[in-house]
C-alpha cells in the first residue's frame, strides 16, 4: 500500500481556500443568480476593505490616506495577494488599474461574482479616504477576458456604466 502522505498532490491551504471560495461563489450564483451572489460577496468585500484600510493606515501611521497613498495601497494589496495589478492610466477624476492575473487564479473563471471583492475593497478604501468612489469592472478574467481592468472614479456621474458607488462612512478627524 502506498504512503498517502508521500503522494504528489496539488493540495495545500491556498489551493484549498481558493477552491472553497470558487465553490461558494458558484453555489451562490447557481442558487440566487449572479446579481444576488454579487450582493452577498460585496458585503464580505466591504468588511475586508475596512480591515485592509485600517491595516494600511496603522502601518503608515496616518488617519487618512492621500490620493497617491490610496493608489499605492490598492496596487500593493493586490500585489501581496498575487493579483499583479498596476496603474494603467491616471487622470484627475479617475485611476484605471489593470492586471494580468487574478489572486484567485484559474479558480475565478466563471465566477464573476467574485469581482465584487475587488470592487468593494477598492471602493471602500477609496471612499473612506477620499470621500467618494465609483468602481467599474471594465474587464475581468472571471468573465473570460485575458486580464482585468478596473476604473476607480473620484467624481459622481449620471451615467454609471455599470459602476458601483461608494461613500465615506465615517468623517475624518478634524485637527
Amino acid at each position: 500500500m502506498a504512503n498517502v502522505a508521500e503522494l504528489e498532490l496539488d493540495l495545500e491551504r491556498d489551493v484549498f481556500l481558493r477552491t472553497l471560495l470558487r465553490e461558494l461563489a458558484g453555489t451562490l450564483q447557481n442558487v440566487v443568480g449572479i446579481e444576488e451572489a454579487s450582493g452577498y460577496i460585496s458585503v464580505v468585500g466591504a468588511a475586508v476593505g475596512a480591515q485592509l484600510d485600517a491595516t494600511y493606515k496603522a502601518a503608515l501611521k496616518v488617519e487618512q490616506l492621500s490620493r497617491d497613498e490610496v493608489a499605492q495601497v490598492l496596487v500593493d494589496l493586490k500585489q501581496r495577494i498575487k493579483g499583479d495589478f498596476y496603474i494603467a492610466e491616471e487622470r484627475e477624476d479617475r485611476i484605471v488599474f489593470a492586471s494580468r492575473s487574478c489572486p484567485f487564479g484559474a479558480y475565478v473563471e466563471g465566477r464573476p461574482a467574485l469581482c465584487m471583492m475587488t470592487s468593494n475593497v477598492f471602493g471602500y478604501i477609496s471612499a473612506e479616504n477620499l470621500g467618494y468612489a465609483r468602481v467599474q469592472i471594465d474587464a475581468a478574467i472571471a468573465r473570460g477576458d485575458p486580464g482585468c481592468r478596473v476604473t476607480v472614479f473620484f467624481t459622481p456621474s449620471g451615467d454609471d456604466g455599470g459602476a458601483r458607488e461608494y461613500f465615506r462612512r465615517v468623517q475624518p478627524h478634524q485637527a
